[in-house]
């Protein structure tokens, strides 16, 4: 399954300062007219509205790209439609999408993976951010996997979570989309992912000098 515009997304960790570079994610779903933060391994149906409410304790910039289920891959943010204002200012919360509001889920049932790319310095000139390269225009259709419920988690809190959904590192392996690792000095760095019930934090325990990546899969059937 995909998402159809997608949300996105992702942030910078800086390059100064003494200790590890914190981001705060929070993933919702809008029920009703209202918005709950939900837990980042929720296996989403389609049609479901989602958003990202997000913090960082530096300042960088963020970019977001969707791997969907149905193989297509785009940028997410920044973008016309979901924001092009892509700085983030230590300390302060944001919600991604910033203008459109949500993302609507939809695809085939499975992962949709959204790379999040974030740096301590532009990689373009202000106050018009530069894309990355542009992503490419077909990629192979990813492995039909189905989000399976943790029955322990479903049993106690009558919620379908996959604990293969959420923040991860990219796995050494993993070969990057075209446009990412076209990024100079782009990297998979050692990051660490601590998840809290209804939110994630991504920590890097030394300073960044350049662009780090890490993924955000986002289960649904």
């Amino acid at each position: 399954m995909s998402l159809k515009l997608v949300s996105i997304a992702v942030f910078a960790l800086l390059a100064s300062a003494a200790g590890p570079h914190r981001i705060e994610i929070a993933l919702e779903r809008q029920e009703g007219t209202t918005w709950r933060t939900v837990d980042p391994g929720l296996v989403f149906n389609t049609g479901d509205r989602v958003r990202f409410r997000f913090r960082a304790n530096f300042d960088g910039y963020l970019y977001v790209m969707d791997q969907a289920t149905s193989g297509k891959y785009e940028t997410l943010f920044p973008r016309e439609d979901t924001g092009e204002q892509n700085s983030v200012e230590a300390g302060k919360e944001y919600v991604v999408p910033a203008t459109q509001g949500w993302f609507r889920i939809v695809g085939p049932p499975g992962y949709d993976v959204l790379y999040w790319l974030v740096t301590p310095i532009s990689l373009g000139s202000q106050p018009k951010y530069r894309p990355l390269p542009p992503p490419p225009k077909s990629g192979p259709v990813p492995p039909r996997l189905t989000p399976r419920c943790d029955d322990t988690i479903f049993k106690a809190r009558g919620e379908c979570i996959d604990s293969a959904a959420g923040p991860k590192s990219v796995p050494p392996a993993e070969k990057l989309p075209e446009n990412l690792s076209a990024v100079p000095g782009a990297s998979s760095r050692e990051l660490m992912f601590i998840r809290e019930q209804n939110s994630s934090v991504v920590a890097s325990p030394a300073p960044l000098s350049g662009p780090a990546i890490y993924e955000f899969r986002l289960a649904h059937r």
